[in-house]
Protein backbone atom coordinates (compact mmCIF):
# COMPACT_ATOMS: atom_id res chain seq x y z
CA UNK A 1 0.00 0.00 0.00
CA UNK A 2 1.22 3.52 -1.30
CA UNK A 3 1.82 5.90 1.89
CA UNK A 4 -1.44 7.45 3.20
CA UNK A 5 -1.83 11.11 3.57
CA UNK A 6 -4.96 13.52 4.02
CA UNK A 7 -5.87 15.26 1.37
CA UNK A 8 -9.11 17.46 1.97
CA UNK A 9 -11.25 18.00 5.34
CA UNK A 10 -14.62 19.91 5.33
CA UNK A 11 -17.30 20.32 7.47
CA UNK A 12 -20.58 18.89 7.01
CA UNK A 13 -23.55 19.07 9.36
CA UNK A 14 -25.15 15.80 9.70
CA UNK A 15 -28.89 15.64 11.03
CA UNK A 16 -29.34 14.00 14.77
CA UNK A 17 -25.67 14.65 14.77
CA UNK A 18 -25.11 18.06 17.40
CA UNK A 19 -21.42 18.17 17.65
CA UNK A 20 -19.24 19.14 14.29
CA UNK A 21 -18.83 16.37 11.93
CA UNK A 22 -15.92 16.60 9.12
CA UNK A 23 -15.56 14.42 5.92
CA UNK A 24 -11.81 13.18 5.10
CA UNK A 25 -10.56 12.11 2.26
CA UNK A 26 -7.28 10.92 1.92
CA UNK A 27 -4.51 10.39 -0.79
CA UNK A 28 -3.02 6.14 -1.10
CA UNK A 29 -5.69 4.97 -1.00
CA UNK A 30 -7.30 2.23 -3.41
CA UNK A 31 -10.77 3.47 -3.45
CA UNK A 32 -12.50 6.51 -1.74
CA UNK A 33 -12.45 5.35 1.10
CA UNK A 34 -13.24 8.43 3.83
CA UNK A 35 -13.09 9.29 7.14
CA UNK A 36 -15.95 10.95 9.50
CA UNK A 37 -14.94 13.27 12.57
CA UNK A 38 -17.80 13.50 15.26
CA UNK A 39 -16.67 16.28 17.80
CA UNK A 40 -13.77 15.90 19.59
CA UNK A 41 -10.87 13.37 18.20
CA UNK A 42 -8.04 13.68 20.68
CA UNK A 43 -9.27 12.37 23.69
CA UNK A 44 -7.45 9.19 24.00
CA UNK A 45 -8.59 5.97 23.44
CA UNK A 46 -10.86 7.24 20.08
CA UNK A 47 -13.85 5.88 19.85
CA UNK A 48 -14.23 4.27 16.74
CA UNK A 49 -15.70 2.03 13.98
CA UNK A 50 -14.77 0.39 10.94
CA UNK A 51 -17.32 -0.03 8.17
CA UNK A 52 -17.86 -1.60 4.97
CA UNK A 53 -20.32 0.30 2.46
CA UNK A 54 -23.47 -1.08 2.28
CA UNK A 55 -25.66 0.58 0.25
CA UNK A 56 -28.77 -1.20 0.77
CA UNK A 57 -28.69 -0.59 4.70
CA UNK A 58 -26.97 2.28 5.21
CA UNK A 59 -28.95 4.20 3.06
CA UNK A 60 -32.58 2.25 1.88
CA UNK A 61 -32.84 0.14 5.97
CA UNK A 62 -32.70 -3.66 4.52
CA UNK A 63 -33.75 -5.96 7.11
CA UNK A 64 -31.79 -8.55 5.55
CA UNK A 65 -28.26 -7.46 7.12
CA UNK A 66 -27.92 -5.52 10.42
CA UNK A 67 -25.40 -2.81 8.28
CA UNK A 68 -27.47 0.46 8.74
CA UNK A 69 -28.58 -0.36 12.39
CA UNK A 70 -24.77 -0.74 13.14
CA UNK A 71 -23.72 2.02 11.61
CA UNK A 72 -26.78 4.76 13.25
CA UNK A 73 -25.66 3.10 16.46
CA UNK A 74 -21.71 3.52 16.38
CA UNK A 75 -22.87 7.54 15.42
CA UNK A 76 -24.94 7.41 18.34
CA UNK A 77 -22.59 6.56 20.90
CA UNK A 78 -19.97 9.26 19.19
CA UNK A 79 -22.41 11.72 19.61
CA UNK A 80 -22.97 10.65 23.03
CA UNK A 81 -19.49 10.50 23.82
CA UNK A 82 -18.65 13.92 22.55
CA UNK A 83 -16.09 12.23 20.15
CA UNK A 84 -15.44 9.78 17.56
CA UNK A 85 -14.64 8.76 14.08
CA UNK A 86 -15.69 6.39 11.70
CA UNK A 87 -13.61 5.02 9.16
CA UNK A 88 -15.75 4.36 5.74
CA UNK A 89 -14.87 1.74 3.64
CA UNK A 90 -15.99 1.20 0.11
CA UNK A 91 -15.99 -2.62 -0.55
CA UNK A 92 -20.01 -3.16 -0.60
CA UNK A 93 -20.88 -6.64 -0.50
CA UNK A 94 -18.24 -8.16 1.12
CA UNK A 95 -16.00 -6.49 -1.32
CA UNK A 96 -17.90 -7.69 -4.16
CA UNK A 97 -19.73 -4.60 -5.80
CA UNK A 98 -23.11 -4.14 -5.35
CA UNK A 99 -24.48 -5.67 -8.01
CA UNK A 100 -22.58 -8.98 -7.21
CA UNK A 101 -24.36 -8.15 -4.14
CA UNK A 102 -27.73 -8.67 -5.96
CA UNK A 103 -26.37 -11.76 -7.75
CA UNK A 104 -24.97 -13.26 -4.32
CA UNK A 105 -28.81 -12.08 -3.06
CA UNK A 106 -30.72 -14.06 -5.34
CA UNK A 107 -29.03 -17.44 -4.17
CA UNK A 108 -29.21 -16.58 -1.05
CA UNK A 109 -32.80 -16.50 -1.63
CA UNK A 110 -32.34 -20.32 -1.91
CA UNK A 111 -30.81 -20.80 1.34
CA UNK A 112 -27.16 -20.36 1.10
CA UNK A 113 -25.02 -18.29 3.31
CA UNK A 114 -23.96 -14.96 2.38
CA UNK A 115 -20.11 -16.84 2.48
CA UNK A 116 -21.38 -19.51 0.28
CA UNK A 117 -22.83 -17.67 -2.10
CA UNK A 118 -19.65 -15.35 -2.68
CA UNK A 119 -17.60 -18.32 -3.38
CA UNK A 120 -20.48 -19.77 -5.70
CA UNK A 121 -20.27 -16.63 -7.90
CA UNK A 122 -16.00 -16.77 -8.01
CA UNK A 123 -14.88 -14.56 -5.28
CA UNK A 124 -13.25 -15.19 -1.74
CA UNK A 125 -15.75 -15.53 0.70
CA UNK A 126 -15.14 -12.36 1.86
CA UNK A 127 -12.53 -9.60 0.02
CA UNK A 128 -12.55 -6.98 2.45
CA UNK A 129 -9.36 -6.11 3.95
CA UNK A 130 -8.80 -3.23 6.65
CA UNK A 131 -5.60 -2.43 6.51
CA UNK A 132 -6.45 0.42 4.43
CA UNK A 133 -8.28 1.48 7.90
CA UNK A 134 -5.60 1.38 9.83
CA UNK A 135 -3.38 3.39 7.85
CA UNK A 136 -5.86 6.33 7.61
CA UNK A 137 -6.41 6.15 11.40
CA UNK A 138 -2.35 6.94 11.26
CA UNK A 139 -2.43 9.79 8.79
CA UNK A 140 -5.71 11.00 11.44
CA UNK A 141 -2.32 10.67 13.69
CA UNK A 142 -5.19 8.42 15.76
CA UNK A 143 -3.61 5.11 17.22
CA UNK A 144 -5.55 4.69 20.44
CA UNK A 145 -8.91 3.51 20.07
CA UNK A 146 -11.71 1.70 21.83
CA UNK A 147 -12.95 -0.07 19.05
CA UNK A 148 -16.92 -0.94 18.04
CA UNK A 149 -17.19 -4.21 16.51
CA UNK A 150 -18.02 -7.73 16.71
CA UNK A 151 -15.99 -8.81 13.64
CA UNK A 152 -12.75 -10.65 15.08
CA UNK A 153 -10.58 -10.23 11.64
CA UNK A 154 -11.11 -5.85 12.28
CA UNK A 155 -8.87 -6.48 15.55
CA UNK A 156 -6.50 -8.30 14.00
CA UNK A 157 -5.78 -5.98 10.97
CA UNK A 158 -5.54 -3.09 13.22
CA UNK A 159 -3.41 -4.59 15.38
CA UNK A 160 -1.09 -5.60 12.80
CA UNK A 161 -1.04 -1.60 11.80
CA UNK A 162 0.08 -0.94 15.19
CA UNK A 163 -3.33 0.41 16.38
CA UNK A 164 -3.51 0.08 19.92
CA UNK A 165 -7.17 -1.11 21.01
CA UNK A 166 -7.81 -0.44 24.59
CA UNK A 167 -11.04 -1.79 24.39
CA UNK A 168 -13.66 -3.42 22.00
CA UNK A 169 -17.19 -2.75 22.36
CA UNK A 170 -19.76 -4.71 21.00
CA UNK A 171 -22.21 -3.83 18.33
CA UNK A 172 -25.79 -4.60 18.95
CA UNK A 173 -27.78 -7.22 18.15
CA UNK A 174 -30.20 -6.09 15.32
CA UNK A 175 -32.17 -9.05 14.79
CA UNK A 176 -34.94 -9.59 11.77
CA UNK A 177 -36.82 -12.50 10.56
CA UNK A 178 -35.03 -11.64 7.51
CA UNK A 179 -31.63 -11.34 8.66
CA UNK A 180 -31.73 -14.17 11.46
CA UNK A 181 -29.67 -16.56 9.14
CA UNK A 182 -27.18 -14.05 7.69
CA UNK A 183 -26.10 -13.19 11.26
CA UNK A 184 -25.81 -17.38 12.11
CA UNK A 185 -23.78 -17.58 9.20
CA UNK A 186 -21.15 -14.40 10.56
CA UNK A 187 -21.12 -16.48 14.25
CA UNK A 188 -20.57 -20.15 12.16
CA UNK A 189 -18.48 -18.53 9.48
CA UNK A 190 -16.29 -15.46 10.96
CA UNK A 191 -16.40 -15.93 14.78
CA UNK A 192 -18.67 -12.85 15.39
CA UNK A 193 -19.25 -11.98 18.47
CA UNK A 194 -23.09 -11.62 18.18
CA UNK A 195 -25.57 -13.18 20.89
CA UNK A 196 -28.59 -13.95 19.31
CA UNK A 197 -30.65 -14.79 22.51
CA UNK A 198 -29.95 -11.18 23.93
CA UNK A 199 -33.27 -10.76 21.60
CA UNK A 200 -35.22 -13.41 22.03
Amino acid sequence: MKAVKLKTTVEIPIEGIPLPTRFVSFEGVDKEHFALLIGDCHTLPVLTRIHSECLTGDVFGSRRCDCGAQLKEALSHMSERGGGVLIYLRQEGRGIGLYSKFDAYVLQTQGIDTFTANEMLGYADDSREFESAGAMLKALDIRHIDLITNNPAKVLALQGCNITINRTLPSGVFLTVENERYLRSKINKKQHTINLNKNR
